[in-house]
């Protein structure tokens, strides 16, 4: 008998999450680069989106670079045991906030 997850949610791997999660592109600045306009306004946003039930985030090392992933961090760790953040390699970002390939 095959397991089955309730229809609001879905298996990522060995974990079951909802299927609104958060998306933490937009947290960097304008142009998904440098800091936020609003640092706390960015950890309020993370912390209520948990609150509310999200129970996975999508990040990437490239936004900001490396903005979206700390403000992550400060706003939510320790983090909750139901939490799964997931994340895409690929691409750098240039001093002029071009993306480029990560060969």
């Amino acid at each position: 008998m095959a397991s089955t997850v309730p229809a609001d949610t879905f298996r990522l791997g060995d974990r079951i999450v909802k299927r609104f999660g958060y998306g933490a592109m937009q947290l960097a600045g304008p142009g998904v680069f440098g800091p936020p306009k609003d640092h706390a306004a960015a950890l309020a946003v993370l912390r209520e989106a948990v609150a509310a039930g999200v129970n996975h985030i999508d990040t990437s090392d490239f936004y900001g670079p490396h903005v979206t992933n700390r403000l992550i961090r400060e706003a939510l760790h320790p983090y909750p045991d139901d939490l799964v953040i997931v994340t895409k390699v690929g691409a750098r970002r240039g001093a002029d906030a071009s993306w480029n390939p990560a060969f």
